[in-house]
């Protein structure tokens, strides 16, 4: 039933926000959701009970909030709203030609894509659990635009279908792009169902740059488990930093150029645990590959070709069973290779690589099983602890654990006895950002450079 409050406090209590004349309005599964939709103004908050949603015709979520007043469309305290198409035949949820609109606490399932975004800025996605689609789970994929300011975040997103990428984000060959956004502490799995065409984690394509993509943990995908493209001149490299992954279907994380790629533990892939390749109009350069600790079963940990510019490949724990642990291709004049320890081979590193180094030795308790349980934290005495390159010195480590004047090599800064942090599971990573009902707290500054 629907509930109309006029109470500024209680929209301070749900969104952090102060605006008078704000409304909140609470509704259930029997009220018109398309109708309550377009009746809402900036600051106002749309809160939905438990049940289920079935949309039978189009949802499009059209509306402009601001900065200091957005649009909240959110699960009621307590509640657990699901929201589904009728078939596949649409989107569950369209959020078109918008700006400030934040979708919080919502379960969305079956239809075609779970949430598309369509030509829209300063959009947050957040706890939603997204699943059981026909394609793909979240996507900002509509040829021709620019998409600035996401915050994808805590989002639970399995089971998808068709192409059944997890995140589909920009376009192919740079036909749309994301910037400056974040895709933050989600936990992406089951993108390989039968069937499925290609599956990966999160996709971000060519021409989007400037974006974070951070503590997120991804397994059991078709495709890649992450995969970037080149920022094309659009803007600087994207982040990659403190994501977990295992069970990748292809590579654990492909990246064309453009991207600092840090502080991401992997302990299985198909293929290789960090691949970069040419890739559409992308090829190698602007490239840090930094405190990563890389397991690889099969194949390389690290291998980079068709370099065009500047890889710094240094301070990774890199462990292949079989495989090489860095091979670079091609013209070395670009590269640098520092202060990288683990076993296996390598091909076309001169140095920079100690190879005196085990799984038995460096880290806590490890294996080459590809999956969970793990603990890849550096051992007492491990050879990882104060052998890392101080230029190439990341500002924090897979736990957020500032390194300070702390140079070990590998995901984690060394500390005496156990992990002081998260222990590695299938399941949401504790987050560097900090949000309040979905109102971001921090800053997409505090992801900086260590280039020298």
């Amino acid at each position: 039933m629907r509930n109309r409050l006029l109470i500024s406090v209680f929209v301070t209590m749900i969104a952090g926000a102060t605006t008078a004349s704000a409304a909140v309005i609470q509704i259930g599964p029997g009220d018109n959701l398309q109708a309550e939709v377009n009746a809402l103004a900036p600051g106002d908050i749309l809160l939905l009970e438990s049940g289920t949603y079935l949309l039978s015709s189009r949802f499009s979520i059209q509306k402009t909030g601001t900065a200091s007043a957005p649009i909240i469309i959110r699960s009621a305290p307590g509640a657990s709203p699901v929201v589904t198409y009728v078939n596949a035949g649409q989107n569950v949820i369209n959020v078109e030609n918008s700006a400030h609109v934040r979708l919080i606490g919502l379960e969305v399932t079956g239809g075609s894509h779970g949430i598309r975004i369509l030509d829209s800025d300063d959009i947050t996605v957040d706890s939603c659990h997204i699943h059981h689609t026909a394609d793909v789970g979240l996507s900002a994929n509509v040829p021709g635009g620019t998409y600035e300011r996401l915050r994808l975040s805590r989002n639970h997103i399995h089971d998808t279908g068709g192409t059944a990428e997890g995140m589909y984000l920009g376009c192919n060959s740079n036909g749309c792009r994301l910037l400056d956004s974040i895709i933050e502490g989600n936990y992406i799995h089951h993108t390989n169902s039968p069937g499925v065409t290609q599956g990966d984690g999160i996709e971000l394509k060519e021409g989007s740059a400037d974006n974070v993509i951070a503590n997120n943990v991804i397994h059991d995908t078709g495709y890649p488990c992450l995969i970037t493209y080149s920022a094309v001149g659009n803007g600087g490299p994207n982040t990659i930093e403190g994501n977990l992954l295992w069970n990748c279907g292809d590579h654990a994380i492909q990246s064309a150029a453009d991207a600092r790629i840090r502080n991401n533990i992997i302990f299985g892939a198909v293929y290789d645990g960090i691949r970069c390749q040419p890739h559409q109009a992308g090829t190698p350069a602007n490239l840090e590959i930094t405190h990563n600790t890389v397991l690889s079963p099969a194949d390389n940990t690290i291998r980079v070709s068709g370099i065009t510019g500047s890889v710094v490949i240094a301070n990774n724990a890199v462990y292949a069973n079989t495989g090489n642990a860095i091979r670079v291709d091609g013209d070395l004049s670009d590269v640098t290779i520092t202060n990288n320890r683990g076993e296996g081979s390598t091909v076309g590193v001169g140095s920079g690589f100690d190879g005196g180094g085990s799984l038995a030795i460096d880290l806590v308790a490890a294996s080459y099983s590809g999956a969970l349980p793990q603990d890849v934290f550096p051992a007492n005495g491990s050879g990882l602890a104060g052998a890392a390159d101080p230029v190439w010195r990341a500002p924090d480590d897979f736990n957020l654990t500032p390194r300070d004047t702390t140079d070990d090599i590998g995901a984690y800064r060394a500390a005496a006895g156990a992990n002081p942090g998260w222990a590695l599971t299938a399941g949401f990573k504790p987050s560097r950002w900090i949000f309040e009902d979905g109102f971001e707290l921090g800053s997409i500054a505090d992801w900086t450079s260590v280039s020298p």
